[in-house]
Formats: C-alpha cells, sequence, structure tokens
C-alpha cells in the first residue's frame, strides 16, 4: 500500500489540470522513491516502530517535489497521515485525526510567532483518559506544516482550526544540514529534520537517528543525480544508515 504522502501526490496529480513534470525526470523516476531510476533507494529503506504519530499538512504542490521530505517520515513512520491545505476548507478527516482521544496532537513552530500561552518547549504530559477509555497515556501527534517557509507561515496564521493545539517550539541548538533547497537562516529544518527532532524529544532516538540516516542517505542520492555525478554507495551515510538497519533487527 502506498504511504499517506505518495497517496496525497496522486489526489494532487489527479486534481491537475496539466501534467507536473519535475526538473531532471526525464529518465523517468522510481514511483517508490521518486528518484531518477539509476539512483533508486528503495532496497534500502529501513523499518523502524514508533509510538509516536506525524500528521503532515501538505502546502499546495509540496507532494508533488521529488525533493519533499515528509516522504521520508511516510517511510519510515508508519502512523504517518498527510492532508491538502486550503484557505478555504479543511478535510474532515483532518479535524477527526486531531480529535481522536488516542492521541495528543502538538502543533510543531517556531514559538516566536505563537502566542506565549501556547507555547512550550517539551511534550505536555498525557492527559488523563477520558470516560471510557483505556487508561493508556495517549500517543504524541506531532503535527507538521510542509511546504515552504511563506507557506507555512500561511498555513499557520490562517487554519482555525489548529488555534486550539499547543505549539511545540524546537530548540535543537544546531544549523540544518539540509542540502536540496536553499534558506535564508540557518535555523529553518527541512521536514523529516523537524520529525526526527520531534521523535528524539519523545524518546525514540533509534526512529530519530535512522530517519536523520535516511534524509542523509536520500539527499546523497538526489544530489548525485542532480549534479551527474558517480554514486557512492558505501559512502559514510550508507554506513550508517546500514549500521541502524541492522541494530534494529539484532
Amino acid at each position: 500500500m502506498p504511504h499517506a504522502v505518495a497517496r496525497q501526490r496522486a489526489e494532487r496529480l489527479a486534481a491537475s489540470s496539466k501534467p507536473y513534470v519535475a526538473r531532471g525526470s526525464g529518465g523517468g523516476r522510481c514511483p517508490g522513491c521518486r528518484l531518477v531510476v539509476s539512483h533508486c533507494l528503495c532496497a534500502l529503506r529501513p523499518r523502524v516502530e514508533t509510538h509516536a504519530g506525524v500528521c503532515l499538512i501538505l502546502g499546495d504542490i509540496e507532494a508533488l517535489k521529488p525533493s519533499n521530505t515528509g516522504w521520508l517520515v511516510a517511510d519510515l513512520v508508519a502512523d504517518t497521515w498527510a492532508f491538502g491545505w486550503s484557505r478555504t476548507a479543511v478535510d474532515p478527516g483532518l479535524l477527526a485525526l486531531l480529535s481522536d482521544p488516542q492521541w495528543q496532537p502538538c502543533l510543531v513552530f517556531p514559538g516566536e510567532f505563537a502566542d506565549p500561552a501556547r507555547v512550550m518547549h517539551a511534550l505536555p504530559v498525557a492527559d488523563p483518559p477520558l470516560s471510557g477509555e483505556t487508561a493508556s497515556a495517549r500517543r504524541p501527534l506531532f503535527v507538521l506544516l510542509d511546504g515552504t517557509w511563506s507557506e507555512a507561515r500561511k498555513m499557520f496564521r490562517k487554519s482555525p482550526y489548529l488555534d486550539a493545539l499547543p505549539v511545540l517550539s524546537l530548540q535543537p541548538g544546531q544549523s540544518s544540514n539540509y542540502r536540496l533547497r536553499r534558506s535564508t537562516r540557518d535555523d529553518h529544518f527541512c521536514t523529516a529534520e523537524v520529525a526526527a527532532l520531534c521523535l528524539a524529544l519523545a524518546g525514540e532516538s533509534h526512529a530519530a537517528d535512522t530517519l536523520a540516516a535516511w534524509l542523509d542517505v536520500f539527499t546523497t542520492h538526489y544530489l548525485s543525480a542532480r549534479c551527474s555525478l558517480p554514486l557512492d554507495r558505501d559512502s559514510q551515510a550508507h554506513q550508517r544508515l546500514l549500521a541502524l538497519r541492522m541494530s534494529s533487527v539484532l
């Protein structure tokens, strides 16, 4: 079964009035990883289990971009949902997910743009179960706005159904290593980097490290194909991912 971002991509393509052709796709792209076939990395895809879930709210054509890293999150985190964003409408499935009592959602966004009363820097203590629920704690659900920085800010400002959510403001203490798109600020992280930071905050260090390694390998393949460079499948990024994959099956 295709994962949530792949399904979102298919829906967006079906709604498009003309084909979306990404740069460098003349040789054909693998539908599983979106890379040119010669640089496919599907065979390297790791498997991890997570307690936390991820909800991606995507900008208009974000799911169509081969460089989108929300796709990588959905590769690893089984409980990933993806919804297209619209200023005038909201997907009922998104509202149902945010109100599902098994999840404790938080919106991940820089705290400087939110009411200080909403901002937190660590995961909240789980709410007590509602009447009829089991005593198990609610699972963290990280809501990520997946798009360009201007798109993300627009989504944050113009999505009233998100106003009731606490805002998780990350303080990573490091600069982004993302190399596939340019940003004017070092503290702007790509979606996969943000998701990895969230998983680490939730205590899921192996999943966080694996997602970071998966992003590194994807970046290596993507840039190798884009720049017509030889692909080193024994690179440090590949070796790190392999070690994490092996440790997960021991």
